[in-house]
């Protein structure tokens, strides 16, 4: 019979309490963040259980023993590598509280993965794209709610492919981002960080678009919640703002009504769609990672593809002794 924890040991429940306060504390991880470190923690604690232990008494071999767990369970590699990396988190937080005298997975290492690719829309599918969603915007014979409803995702479309915002950034864009005269809007994105991101002239003016058609269908009604709501993207749900799950719907049925595949299509897509486009045309590794919001430029490098590519077409098309 497996080990069963001692009584005095603090429960999973409690360790994992903590160790998200730490999180949002120290690193500013946002609720997104925290949720994902919840699932995955939870699902390791029922496995635990099952064999007689907790996080305060398991040893390295329980834990490979759940990750071939996930693997006969049909988790993909990333799945397993992302439920691993939450295990190392926790056993080094552990550690450094005195909770455990040991880190057991210190040692494991992970399946072992390529990084992929991301998907990328080309240029001309995100401009079908946008001009599907323009047409829809601009559709006389539609009733007030769904012209309102095809402005605001032609404006979403428009500031995300603009800037390269994380979904989550997007959708909770405060109001004032949308004034007229603003070039520049600051995003508030993981780990609380701001940053500065610019708009182009489109993207102004579809936010323009929408915020006055939002105040025309409000009308006289200043007490209505969403009228005086300060997001741009206002809902009547627990966030108060559109979310991310909404947005990602309406985009995918934009794709089909586009000659698109639904399943090509996301936000996170069209994020990669900026960066590598804006790479494609030249512009700095640095820069790029700066607009996105990446802490390390590693995460960035996933795009070196692009460059790689443009390089090669720049020799081989301007090059003297390149063949003709």
């Amino acid at each position: 019979m497996p080990a069963r924890p001692a009584a005095n040991k603090p429960s999973d429940t409690k360790l994992t309490g903590l160790f998200l306060d730490m999180l949002a504390a120290e690193q500013g991880a946002g609720p997104n963040t925290l949720d994902a470190y919840r699932r995955d923690l939870t699902d390791f604690s029922e496995f635990l259980g099952r064999v007689g232990h907790s996080f305060a008494d398991a040893e390295t071999q329980t834990l490979r023993d759940y990750l071939a767990d996930l693997d006969s369970r049909g988790f993909k590699s990333t799945s397993v590598a992302r439920r691993l990396s939450a295990m190392r988190h926790l056993y080094r937080f552990l550690l450094s509280e005195r909770i455990r005298g040991d880190d057991p997975a210190a040692i494991l290492s992970g399946p072992k993965r390529g990084r992929g690719l991301p998907k990328v829309l080309s240029i001309s599918d995100v401009d079908r794209m946008l001009r599907r969603a323009k047409e829809l915007s601009e559709a006389q014979d539609a009733s007030p709610s769904k012209r309102l409803r095809a402005l605001r995702l032609y404006c979403l479309l428009e500031v995300l492919y603009a800037t390269g915002l994380r979904v989550s950034e997007l959708v909770a864009l405060p109001r004032s981002a949308a004034k007229r005269d603003a070039r520049m809007i600051v995003v508030r994105g993981k780990g609380n960080k701001e940053r500065l991101v610019p708009l182009n002239e489109a993207s102004r003016q579809a936010m323009a678009d929408y915020l006055a058609a939002t105040e025309a269908a409000n009308g006289e009604k200043k007490k209505d919640s969403l009228a005086a709501s300060k997001w741009l993207f206002p809902s009547f749900g627990e966030s108060g703002h559109l979310t991310r799950q909404h947005f990602a719907r309406d985009l995918k049925e934009l794709a089909v009504a586009s000659g698109l595949q639904a399943r090509l299509v996301s936000p996170h897509v069209l994020r990669h769609a900026f960066a590598s486009h804006l790479l494609h045309n030249g512009a700095d590794l640095r820069i790029v990672q700066t607009l996105l919001g990446h802490t390390d430029i590693s995460t960035t490098q996933i795009y070196t593809h692009v460059v790689e590519e443009r390089l090669k077409s720049l020799v081989r098309d301007l090059h003297p002794l390149a063949e003709k």
